[in-house]
């Protein structure tokens, strides 16, 4: 077990299994067999943990890792290079960064780079005369997504740029790419604006063989279009959301109908279980009243650590008390807790919590949010419902202060 902790005493956890990162790889295998797999790993792992995912991703037959932000790929560059990652068996691609980056430390890191537009080409050359390392780029097609990516206006320009480049041993177009916009959306238009994304793509890549480039490498697809759109699978693609255990669209299919197990698991203990009577507030500005007495408990989380304020008044949570309880949030998250109902109690207005019938939890027992399910626990989707999000957005918020702990595939 490895565990990174900002703070050793803080209540929350989260439970990372890389063992289910590892089988989900595999399940999204078997769904694009015979390319290459990407490992998207931005945004600290979806918030799964950048380094300890980015090695099980690897160990698990991931040939590629891909992040946003250009910092964040020199920090995973590297924790890789300090555990002895050979860099030929950890590329890695970044898509997001400023003008003016430090594209030289960059290619020093062995990082390979998007390029969208001319301006971004320019400062890459200008890095790789200075260092003498020519530039790995993946030059991105914007095919409907409108955010970066050269839109078909522009693509003449970038193609002819990009040429000369080549020509002058600058740069090593190692890849071709961009993303669908509508991927999880199966409806007819859905699929309609998908195949016209994979036209403009197609129409990309002729404008590089006309010129005379070849990218070794085409990638279109995320895992929506892993799932449900093997037409856009080319030779890699990006395992992103369906690696962490969910789906990209949970309506129309949910993980585990798609084979996927969630990775991760948000627990923490109660801090308090006591009595409210009847007509009782519950938090900040009274927006749910007891319905009788009742027991409630004080789980110590709130939306400093990610926990989604829209949740309030509904997201489910599962205490595991003397017995199992499915119960939801009552009142407002606050900033560092929120409050569950865990039932009605017994005995007079006014008794005290000790002649109130039998708690049905204890001070310390556990509140899981979301996460192991074969525990019965709710789902990020169920998260995500009540709080009007994605599923992407309730593991991804988690703050850094709540620590880490990975699981091994062994354990």
């Amino acid at each position: 077990m490895l565990q990174t902790s900002q703070d050793p005493l803080f209540p929350g956890r989260v439970i990372v299994d890389l063992g289910a990162i590892a089988e989900n790889l595999e399940v999204l295998r078997s769904f694009a067999p015979g390319v290459a797999q990407m490992a998207v790993v931005k945004a600290d792992a979806y918030g799964h943990g950048l380094l300890p995912v980015a090695m099980a991703a690897l160990q698990a037959g991931a040939t590629w890792l891909g992040v946003a932000q250009l910092a964040e790929a020199r920090a995973l560059r590297e924790g890789l290079d300090a555990a002895g990652i050979d860099r030929s068996a950890a590329p890695i691609l970044a898509w997001v960064a400023p003008s003016g980056a430090d594209w030289a430390g960059a290619l020093e890191a062995g990082i390979d780079l998007s390029v969208s537009w001319t301006w971004v080409l320019a400062e890459i050359c200008a890095a790789a005369r200075v260092t003498g390392i020519r530039a790995r780029i993946h030059v991105k097609i914007d095919t409907g997504m409108s955010r970066a990516g050269s839109t078909r206006a522009d693509l003449p320009a970038l193609v002819a740029a990009v040429r000369m480049a080549e020509e002058d041993g600058l740069i090593e177009v190692v890849g071709a790419w961009s993303h669908l916009s509508r991927g999880d959306d199966l409806s007819e238009d859905g699929r309609a604006s998908t195949a016209a994304q994979v036209e403009v793509f197609e129409q990309g890549l002729r404008s590089f063989a006309d010129a005379g480039i070849k990218p070794r490498i085409r990638h279109l697809s995320a895992t929506s279009g892993i799932l449900w759109h093997p037409e856009a699978h080319y030779d890699m693609v990006r395992a992103g959301i369906g690696m962490y255990g969910l789906s990209p669209d949970p309506l129309t299919a949910r993980g585990a109908a798609l084979g996927l197990r969630p990775a991760m698991t948000l627990r923490a203990p109660l801090t308090s279980v006591k009595v409210v009577e009847d007509g009782a507030p519950a938090s900040y500005g009274g927006t749910w009243r007891a319905p009788g007495r009742r027991w409630l408990g004080l789980v110590p989380l709130g939306y400093a650590d990610g926990i989604l304020r829209a949740g309030s008044n509904g997201a489910p949570v599962l205490v595991e008390g003397r017995k199992a309880i499915t119960t939801r949030v009552v009142g407002r998250i606050c900033m560092d807790q929120f409050i569950v109902d865990l039932g009605a109690a017994e005995g007079e207005p006014g008794a005290p919590s000790a002649r109130s019938g039998r708690a049905p939890a204890r001070v310390g027992d556990t509140a899981t949010l979301f996460g192991d399910p074969d525990r019965g626990a709710p789902s990020a989707d169920e998260w995500a419902q009540a709080a009007g999000t994605i599923n992407y957005e309730i593991v991804t918020r988690l703050g850094e202060r709540v620590p880490r702990v990975h699981l091994s595939a062994a354990e």
